[in-house]
């Protein structure tokens, strides 16, 4: 079927126009319940987490209203990383968890993205058997005032999430460790600044003041440059730039320089392997990953599996072959044997110990990848055009990949959550991708 509502993460867009309005939040929370609660009579839970967004409280309540009002129990936990709430939907034996949060996008939006029982984010199926109870009014109240659900408080989801977090290291020590964290005045403020301090790191916490209104705002994964001058001015050993529902992050070396989601995966890749410990050799990251990942796991024996863009589609793939590590360029980054979901926290706890046990810099580690250049560049779009009836731009494409000689690729491809096409060239010659990036996106403005 043709989906409506859900895109390639959940469903987005602008606070109070559709999707995002309290009426329909209410219509998708009865929606949520009735397939969980379709051919058994058992009482059924959910729980609900939110980033800092202050449309979170609007979208909470009207989500806890529908799925009560069909009988289903609701767990609230209050602001927290989407990588917790994924943990805890498995810790309570739930049957889903809901997320209110439109990641790393402007305060204007908000999102919602689902969890099933096992923490994984729900098959497309279950979306679109969602959506269809919506899209054809098949929503009836039927459950009797005795049958209705409840709305608790997790008081101890905090704590729970630490725990977990800290044991993928063993609970290590990293005494003389200093980082910087920024946590995007974000879902992750209370809880990932508790993870780091207590394994014994000193730790600089920035970003870590939300308003309702300042997540991501100039912090964060997406303009790390805070961060970087912090590190250098603190002389610290690394910072971790977490992204607004903390399942991304962006690292900063001891020099301030950036270390982007391809490098953290190499790192990661390269240890493991070392180690005996990559399920076998493989790693899998998405067609947006550089040309100098693949050239860096070819030199270390390990195979690269790419699939679409956004972190579901590397868990599908990792989950269909028992890959135990993946991620993607943004940041998003799976390590399998812990979590079902990116996380950002987790990953970066994961890189320091990887410094602690190889006793190298994060610069050093670094250098496990040489990054050819690259040219990422948004086109707005009124509508998204199958790309394949734009009658010149496959020429255009075409006419950049002979200049490129097979030392480089273009990709184009529309966002799954916005109104954007995104157009990427690669690279060894920084000037001649940026004037092949530059046709493509005149045509397309053409075009469009």
């Amino acid at each position: 079927m043709a989906r409506k509502l859900f895109g390639t993460d959940g469903i987005r867009g602008a606070v109070n126009q559709h999707p995002m309005t309290p009426s329909l939040l209410l219509q998708i929370g009865q929606a949520v319940a009735l397939v969980f609660a379709k051919g058994n009579h058992k009482r059924h839970k959910v729980i609900i987490a939110k980033d800092t967004r202050v449309s979170g409280y609007i979208f909470e309540y009207a989500l806890t209203s529908g799925l009560c009002s069909l009988g289903v129990d609701v767990y609230q936990i209050g602001p927290m990383p989407t990588p917790a709430l994924a943990h805890l939907v498995k810790s309570f034996a739930a049957d889903a968890g809901i997320m209110i949060t439109a990641s790393h996008n402007p305060i204007e939006d908000n999102g919602i993205k689902f969890f099933s029982h096992d923490g994984y984010k729900l098959p497309d199926a279950v979306e679109e058997e969602i959506e269809k109870y919506i899209t054809e009014n098949k929503i009836t109240l039927t459950k009797p005032v005795e049958m209705l659900g409840k709305a608790h408080k997790i008081e101890d989801a905090r704590g729970r999430y630490v725990e977990f977090v800290k044991h993928s290291i063993k609970n290590r020590s990293l005494k003389g460790y200093k980082i910087v964290l920024d946590c995007a005045n974000g879902a992750a403020y209370k809880v990932a600044p508790l993870i780091f301090q207590e394994l014994g790191a000193e730790v600089i916490v920035i970003n870590e003041t939300p308003d309702g209104l300042n997540i991501n705002k100039n912090c964060g994964a997406l303009h790390p440059e805070m961060l970087q001058q912090k590190v250098t001015q603190e002389k610290a050993d690394i910072g971790i730039a977490l992204d607004g529902d903390a399942d991304r992050v962006i690292l900063v070396d001891e020099k301030g320089n950036l270390v982007d989601g391809d490098k953290i995966l190499a790192i990661a890749a390269v240890h493991f392997k070392n180690k005996g410990k990559l399920e076998k050799d493989t790693v899998v990251t998405t067609v947006m990953a550089n040309v100098g990942f693949d050239e860096a796991m070819k030199r270390a024996g390990i195979a690269v599996v790419r699939s679409p863009v956004g972190d579901r589609y590397v868990i599908e793939e990792m989950r269909k072959n028992k890959y135990t590590l993946g991620g993607e360029q943004a940041g998003h980054i799976v390590f399998g044997k812990y979590a079902t979901t990116g996380d950002g926290t987790l990953a970066g706890l994961q890189i320091v110990s990887i410094m602690q046990q190889t006793k190298k810099p994060l610069s050093e580690l670094a250098q496990v990848m040489t990054v050819f250049p690259q040219i990422l560049l948004n086109v707005q779009v009124k509508e998204k055009k199958p790309l394949d009836t734009f009658p010149n731009l496959r020429a255009v494409m075409e006419a950049g990949e002979k200049e490129l000689a097979g030392k480089g690729r273009i990709l184009v491809r529309y966002s799954g959550t916005e109104n954007l096409c995104r157009v990427m060239v690669e690279g060894k010659e920084k000037n001649k991708i940026e004037q092949i990036a530059k046709a493509i996106v005149a045509s397309i403005e053409a075009e469009n």
